[in-house]
Parts: structure tokens; sequence; C-alpha cells
């Protein structure tokens, strides 16, 4: 299955997730959100150390990061800032501002692929294999 498609139906698995958990009551909403956010939150700045000065705002091929969270995920910091943010909206109880993480996941997944091309063009059979070896 294309990692595209794997990425949507994870987006909609955990908005669905949040809109379920929204009819808890709000300690249960909150005991769940850290669950989901604590986790989210830790590797989310495990998966920016570990791109190190790679990060950049604008897609560049500074070096293709392919160790730690980097070897399983292609692009870890966007699915645990996304898991974070749906983890907050849980907390808050505020279920439509899903319609905005949804716009915001659309918005990271063409950034993703801006940067896929981006290390494609520099890295060429490097990125091919190590995308192949990635789960999403």
């Amino acid at each position: 299955m294309d990692k595209t498609a794997i990425r949507l139906i994870g987006a909609a698995a955990v908005a669905a997730l949040v809109l379920a958990a929204s009819s808890l009551n709000q300690l249960q909403r909150l005991v769940l959100s850290l669950v989901l956010g604590l986790p989210s939150l830790v590797l989310l700045i495990v998966s920016r150390r570990q791109l190190g000065t790679s990060f950049t705002k604008m897609p560049e091929a500074r070096k293709l990061v392919t160790s730690g969270l980097y070897s399983k995920i292609q692009h870890p910091m966007y699915v645990f800032l996304d898991l974070f943010l749906a983890a907050l909206i849980l907390a808050l109880g505020l279920p439509y501002l899903l319609i905005i993480w949804a716009l915001f996941v659309a918005v990271q997944m063409t950034q993703a692929r801006r940067e896929e091309k981006v290390l494609a063009a520099a890295f060429g059979s490097a990125d091919r294999t190590y995308r192949s070896q990635t789960w999403l």
C-alpha cells in the first residue's frame, strides 16, 4: 500500500479516536490525552534532535538522516506533532478543532512530498533505499 494512503488512514484513525473520546468525561479525556500526548511530545523532541543540522524551514538536502526514529519513520516530527496536537484537542474537549487539525495534516503532507522530492534529487538511490525500508 502507498505510504500516502497509510498516512491518510492513520490521520483518519486518530481523528476518529479523538472524536469518539470527546464523549468521555473530563477526567477520562485528560488521562487519554496525557497517554497520547506526553509520549508524542517526547518523541517529537527526540526526532528534532536526531535531525540535527538537517532541520530547515524550507526543503534542503543537507544530509540524509536514516538513524534513530528516522530509520522507521520518514517524517517523525510531523507524525508526533500531529499526535500531540490531537491529544491537545482531546484534552481541551473541542472536537471541532479537528477540522483545523486535518487541514494542518494536509499541509504537512504537502510539505513532506516537497522534502521527499528534494532528497530524491540530491541522494538518488540512497534515498530510494531509505524510503523502501521505512514503515511510513
